[in-house]
């Protein structure tokens, strides 16, 4: 029977002046009571809490004139903005996180891919894949402070604690190292093919770069700008997004062909697991506080894996999105998962924010 069809009675409270009205006779049928609907109660929150899952959406930010697909994101933590690479529009998307709406849209980019806030200018960094440059904006007022030219489809950024510097992988394979202080590009490293998704370590001068085209993952170190080992693709290929958890040696590769989340120990280059996922994953990232991964995948769903210990991973949920929602963002700071959800039939451009619980 369903839970909500069932109508209790409180049974009525015996008077102690009674026979009978002993405060063991007073509390027996309180107790019987509670022991009959304990059982549906468990089921209420059990129920309660499959529904929620272990992603709850919290807010979403409508952006109805935004058409095309959406690449990736950065973040102002302080000031609660969020940065989203709109490619298909030629824009940046600013989301006010305190507000929940748009607070502006950044034109005259061109197939912007890459972007990249940097707190200690306070500028965002935009690399565009059609002009082949990486836009410096002032991040207040939006105008271009600078550009770094000769970076054919500038695509993925990233920030290098060690040395300051600012790496974009770009063209048909290279990392390029960029000072922002110079406004300058410093060096390259070529790789043999172009880079998607890649990661700098913290602790070490290793940058680990995904590389589909030449099925592989290359080692690069930052420092002597050598590549120090190549790891293979063969069974699982088309590997695009990458995350990272140091502490345990961990790198986690998004393959597409077939659609695969792989565990690798860094400091062997072993690779530990392979777990199916959805098709057509572009960013996934690791959530130190809960020991998971989100990984949204353009198919429509966002896979959530759960780290058992660190050589034994299992699929947690799969939560449905929207078609070719596959770029997002996880903030430590906010402690949320940003979603971008393109325009595609009638589905509306929008950002779908979820909070982890």
């Amino acid at each position: 029977m369903p839970c909500d069809s069932i109508i209790y009675r409180m049974p009525k409270k015996p008077d102690p002046a009674m026979p009978g009205g002993s405060p063991a006779a007073i509390e027996a049928p309180f107790r019987a009571f509670a022991r009959s609907i304990a059982p549906y109660l468990l089921a209420l929150f059990a129920l309660s809490a499959r529904a929620e899952g272990p992603l709850k959406l919290i807010q979403t930010v409508p952006l109805p004139d935004v058409k095309g697909r959406f690449d990736h994101f950065s973040m102002d933590a302080k000031g609660r903005r969020l940065f989203v690479a709109a490619l298909g529009n030629n824009t940046v998307e600013v989301i006010d996180l305190t507000e929940g709406k748009r607070l502006h849209s950044i034109t005259g980019m061109s197939k912007p891919q890459g972007v990249l806030y940097l707190p200690s200018a306070d500028e965002i960094l935009v690399a565009n894949g059609d002009d082949g440059t990486l836009k410096a904006l002032d991040a207040h007022q939006f105008q271009i402070k600078y550009t770094v030219s000769e970076l054919p489809d500038a695509d993925n950024v990233r920030f290098d604690r060690h040395s300051g510097a600012v790496w974009i992988g770009y063209g048909d394979g290279a990392l390029a190292e960029v000072t922002p202080s110079g406004h300058k590009l410093t060096s390259t490293i070529k790789l043999l093919a172009h880079p998607e998704s890649f990661q700098i370590e913290k602790t070490t001068s290793r940058i680990f770069v995904n590389v589909p085209d030449a099925k592989q993952i290359a080692v690069v170190d930052a420092k002597t700008h050598h590549i120090i080992g190549n790891w293979p693709m063969e069974k699982f290929q088309a590997n695009f997004p990458m995350a990272l958890h140091e502490s345990t040696h961990r790198l986690f590769v998004g393959c597409r062909n077939p659609p695969r989340l792989l565990v690798f120990n860094t400091e062997t280059g072993k690779q530990l697991q392979d777990l199916e996922i959805a098709a057509d994953t572009d960013d996934l990232y690791f959530d130190e506080k809960r020991n998971r991964i989100y990984i949204s995948c353009g198919a429509g769903f966002i896979d959530i894996i759960a780290e058992e210990t660190p050589d034994s991973f299992k699929a947690l949920a799969t939560i449905k999105t929207a078609p070719g929602a596959r770029t997002s963002f996880y903030s430590p700071d906010t402690d949320c998962f940003y979603l971008a959800v393109p325009d595609r039939g009638n589905q509306k451009a929008e950002i779908r924010i979820f909070k982890p619980q």
